[in-house]
């Protein structure tokens, strides 16, 4: 009898050892949960914060586009702007007087042996930089923007 109550305690302390590790796997197992439902939370975030970054690159490559075409817009448009311009170089500083549209319509006759009709109208031209004090210096360039390109 001794020999079964021995047994019997023996498997009494086994259960209780059970006890133990059913409540702590029950507590690793709640922990576990909480841990998924956390891991599962931060998914979604991920989730959703992928889902903004996406839209936003779509966004992004459509602003790329449209700028793209504004740039060559904008390149057309100077393009545009600077064809009805001309350049003349080694005209001498204070040659022009104080009125640089009328000396520049009847120096362009004479320069070009052209005779212009209509006349040459230019709508406004002036000297390139700063004004040099040194006469022995090559003379700044005159940039004169004629009112129509079709006159050049």
């Amino acid at each position: 009898m001794e020999r079964i109550l021995h047994e019997i305690t023996a498997v009494s302390h086994r259960i209780e050892g059970m006890d133990c590790s059913i409540s702590s796997l029950t507590l690793e197992t709640k922990s576990m949960r909480s841990d998924i439902a956390g891991f599962q939370s931060r998914v979604t975030g991920l989730e959703h914060r992928m889902g903004s970054l996406e839209t936003l690159i779509v966004a992004s490559r459509d602003r790329d586009r449209d700028l793209l075409y504004l740039r060559s817009k904008l390149t057309d448009l100077e393009d545009r702007s600077r064809r009805d311009n001309i350049r003349l170089l080694g005209i001498l500083e204070n040659e022009e007087g104080t009125d640089m549209q009328t000396f520049l319509s009847s120096t362009l006759s004479k320069l070009t042996s052209l005779d212009f009709d209509p006349p040459l109208e230019i709508q406004r031209a002036h000297r390139v930089g700063p004004k040099r004090s040194d006469t022995s210096l090559r003379p700044r360039p005159i940039i004169a923007c004629l009112l129509c390109h079709n006159q050049t």
